[in-house]
């Protein structure tokens, strides 16, 4: 088992920037990539940016030249930066861990951007 524990929401204005951050526990030699995902209110949960343990990048196209992820493996943790907010960036973000055939996900983290 993996447990995820996510850090960094918020409210901030449009054009702020937040840092979320995922702290991976358990069995991590299991974990490949980690990353991001969204749910806005009334939508269904959304690809954000990903990872993998050998620093391969994808991003939503949404979020490209805005958002930054990275992935600290001797700390067990993956990093959201988040510029240039938007108030359609609005959403529970989480954290999500595969690998070996299984799926893990945080509790999520609630970010608002105010207008």
């Amino acid at each position: 088992q993996v447990q995820l524990v996510e850090s960094g929401g918020g409210l901030v204005q449009a054009g702020g920037s937040l840092r979320l951050s995922c702290a991976a526990s358990g069995s991590i030699v299991s974990i490949n990539t980690m990353g991001w995902y969204r749910q806005a209110p009334g939508e269904q949960r959304a690809l954000v940016a990903t990872i993998t343990s050998g620093g391969r990048i994808n991003y939503a196209d949404s979020v490209k030249g805005r958002f930054t992820i990275s992935r600290d493996n001797a700390k067990n943790t993956v990093y959201l930066q988040m510029n240039s907010l938007k108030p359609e960036d609005i959403a529970v973000y989480y954290c999500y861990a595969s690998g070996s055939l299984r799926l893990y996900w945080g509790q999520g983290t609630q970010v608002t951007v105010s207008s």
